[in-house]
């Protein structure tokens, strides 16, 4: 490297010609400004000059620096979209996910723990109904010590978790519409199988509800499984402050016109009457075995239910298969515009249609935990569901309330609540209970004397 021209001036050092400016122009430009101001630039791999020969070979090398930056951002575009064609995904990786460096693929998404798990919960819970709202699932994630949180309060913006319910990676699968790429089976694997995916945005697309408050989500358990018994419209709940300046919570109804509007009732009476409710429905011990023994036989048909399933799915791909085929054949012999579009259209059903069946079949069907785990839970539940909505935390009390009845609790301010629909399970034990009796001793044949 050349000794700087005059002593105590700027020197601006270049490994390369290409890293000085993005083109000609602005090469020329930021050059001239660069002498005005009294400055030197340097280079390893060339001598800058201002004699006419250093200033031909500068004025060469700058275009060519140019096209080859213009060619690299053509070329890196599809490079990373055929990339994508192939099932690979070439963004920044999604939250729970890393790139890790693996044989024969590369640059691999894989799940990073403990995240994925707990996006696995939240978005497979979404679906499931166990977080009504997307307000409920941004505050799990808030919840979980390990999820990224990018407030400074410890928070986390509704729009993320909305970006997240709509991403089909987490199921497994690549696409990008503006670049053409239609969804096909990536491979990473997937944190939530493509049937949850497609249940989160049939439920993204229904009626949005309301979120519900945090500042009363945790003393009030039951505001929103509570109906007013005259106009069977959820009540409200509040704290209220008494002229001593002490506070006591309420429930109330708040339809205008309803016989019973604006009219209190302690949460108090009311928790003390759900709890009459969720008590009286727990079976004896001889139902509850009977019931357990029946779960029992039940669960040993699963296997040979879940091969006819699987061979099921297998005709049914096969039967989409040849149905495809035959639209492709007359895809080719058609040169009606509108046939083809709608053609064309099928077609794109029929790729989504075998992408979710594949799906079912590869997803693993046995159970997360033993069947002797299952039995202790089920058991556990059906034996005492009050003793779990009390020791429970506000999760645990939500699912209590979906899975033990069918739909809200009917509460009348003077006479309680009304007799509530009960979930199947319990439906069936209270049946069992009140029509099946033992054989007496002496049999079922009529006596003879």
């Amino acid at each position: 490297m050349s000794t700087p021209a005059f002593k105590g001036s700027v020197v601006v050092i270049l490994y390369d010609i290409s890293r000085f400016a993005r083109n000609v122009q602005a090469h020329i430009a930021l050059r001239q400004t660069l002498c005005d101001a009294g400055g030197v630039l340097e280079s390893p791999s060339i001598e800058f000059g201002e004699d006419s020969d250093s200033r031909l070979v500068e004025h060469m090398l700058a275009p060519v620096a140019q096209h080859q930056r213009e060619k690299n951002a053509e070329q890196t575009p599809n490079r990373m979209k055929r990339r994508m064609m192939n099932g690979y995904s070439v963004f920044t990786a999604p939250i729970g996910y890393r790139y890790k460096k693996t044989k024969g693929h590369g640059k691999l998404l894989t799940a990073h723990e403990p995240i994925a798990s707990s996006i696995k919960e939240g978005l497979e819970g979404y679906a499931s109904g166990r977080f009504a709202t997307q307000a409920d699932l941004k505050r799990f994630f808030e919840d979980q010590p390990a999820f990224p949180k990018e407030l400074p309060n410890g928070q986390i913006r509704q729009q993320r978790v909305s970006d997240m319910l709509k991403r089909a990676v987490y199921a497994g699968y690549i696409e990008h519409e503006p670049w053409g790429i239609t969804r096909r089976k990536g491979h990473h694997k997937g944190i939530i199988s493509l049937e949850t995916y497609h249940k989160i945005q049939d439920r993204k697309n229904q009626k949005a509800l309301a979120p519900k408050r945090t500042d009363i989500r945790e003393d009030f358990p039951l505001r929103g499984a509570v109906v007013c018994a005259s106009c069977e419209t959820p009540m409200t709940s509040c704290w209220s402050r008494s002229g001593t300046g002490k506070r006591y919570p309420y429930f109330w109804c708040q339809t205008k016109g309803c016989s019973e509007y604006r009219k209190n009732i302690r949460a108090e009476k009311i928790d003390a009457g759900f709890e009459q409710v969720l008590s009286a429905m727990t079976p004896t011990e001889d139902v509850l075995a009977v019931a357990m023994s029946m779960v029992g036989d039940a669960s040993g048909q699963r296997d040979e239910q879940d091969k006819q399933a699987r061979a099921a799915l297998k005709r049914q791909l096969t039967e989409l298969d040849k149905q495809q085929d035959s639209v492709v054949e007359r895809l080719i012999e058609t040169s009606n515009p509108k046939v083809i579009t709608a053609l064309e259209s099928k077609i794109a059903k029929m790729d989504e249609d075998k992408l979710r069946l594949s799906d079912k079949i590869a997803q693993n069907t046995k159970p997360k935990a033993s069947m002797g785990q299952i039995f202790e839970l089920v058991r556990g539940f059906l034996s005492n569901p009050w003793n779990i909505y009390d020791k429970g935390d506000l999760a645990a009390k939500k699912t209590i309330l979906k899975t033990a009845f069918r739909s809200p609790l009917a509460y009348d301010r003077k006479e309680g609540f009304r007799t509530p629909q009960v979930s199947v399970i319990f439906e069936f034990l209270g049946f069992f209970t009140s029509e099946c009796k033992m054989v007496p001793p002496h049999g079922l044949e009529p006596r003879t004397y």
